[in-house]
């Protein structure tokens, strides 16, 4: 009986550590953040709407939407409900909102 409760403890360990670390924030250097926003700025994008698509980091976009590249950012930006949303092109997970 010891055995099996030491090796459900662990593995529940292991699972809430993985899911810490996936739910760590993004840290976008404050310089990185001037570049975006200056670029954003430079290049507009017409505001879509996502119907059941809630706005939180860690979210994931639909292959639908369109994300366009910044220059020398490793990540891609949509305008979602007129605020400019960050995201990883891998995952299309969100990782940083900017208003």
């Amino acid at each position: 009986m010891r055995m099996h409760l030491s090796t459900a403890a662990a593995g529940f360990l292991l699972l809430a550590s993985v899911g810490a670390v996936a739910a760590q924030d993004v840290i976008i250097q404050p310089e990185q953040e001037t570049v975006i926003r200056e670029y954003v700025k430079k290049k507009p994008l017409a505001s879509v709407n996502l119907l059941g698509v809630e706005l939180n980091i860690g979210s994931a976009l639909p292959e639908t939407v369109e994300l366009h590249e910044v220059p020398d950012v490793q990540y891609r930006y949509v305008v979602v409900d007129n605020r400019t949303v960050l995201v990883d092109p891998g995952t299309r997970r969100i990782v940083k909102i900017i208003d």
